[in-house]
């Protein structure tokens, strides 16, 4: 039996399309994936979690860090996923062993279901990786292969972003509006630069399997 386990942190995103993505907004298939193009034709995002709390099993997880980068040809729902994970090189080997189960999916939460979308997992590497926060600014570093810096779009408080509710989005139901400043990855023979482009921050809880 798989065992339990349960995380709470920061994410934030930075993909190809235009502000706002129509794979967030658009139509669905049956099973929920999402139908509408991306603005591009084609889909590159990176995604990089802080982990604030959290274990599996017996392993603590707090201070750890995941990336994602996904490529996807088409529509997201129609699937053939290319995904290269990166796990945090200042993690221990546990901790590092139990963030690759769940973000690939194989222990069971919202990775098991997002991942029959993917059509190749690339192979895990171990790297350094930076998530900061300060205001409605949010950025990810890993050297050599990643740099975004995206900002919260502007909301009707002084010094809030712009949120949008009640989404059908696999790390969170509510995400900010967010715009890169920064948006450069490469690695995998993927060289993408999505300054000026669509992002997303959000806090996030999952638990599985």
């Amino acid at each position: 039996m798989a065992e339990a386990w349960w995380l709470k942190g920061e994410y934030l995103e930075n993909c190809n399309c235009e502000a706002l993505c129509p794979c967030l907004l658009g139509p669905r298939n049956a099973h929920g994936g999402a139908m509408a193009r991306p603005t591009e034709g084609h889909c590159d995002v990176p995604l990089v979690f802080r982990i604030d709390a959290g274990f599996s099993g017996t392993t603590a997880l707090a201070g750890t860090h995941v990336a994602l980068a996904a490529y996807t040809p088409g529509a997201m729902g129609e699937g053939h996923w290319r995904v290269a994970p990166y796990l945090d090189a200042g993690a221990s080997a546990e901790q590092r062993a139990a963030l690759e189960r769940i973000f690939t999916g194989k222990a069971g939460g919202v990775m098991a279901r997002l991942a029959a979308a993917v059509g190749e997992w690339l192979p895990a590497r171990v790297v350094p990786i930076e998530f900061g926060i300060e205001g409605r600014r949010r950025w990810a570093r890993i050297p050599e292969l990643l740099d975004i810096e995206i900002e919260g779009i502007q909301g009707a408080t002084p010094g809030g972003e712009s949120w949008i509710d009640n989404v059908r989005h696999f790390v969170s139901r509510r995400l900010a509006a967010a715009r890169a400043s920064r948006g450069s990855y490469k690695d995998h023979g993927w060289n993408w630069n999505n300054a000026g482009r669509n992002g997303h921050y959000a806090p996030f809880e999952w638990q599985g399997p």
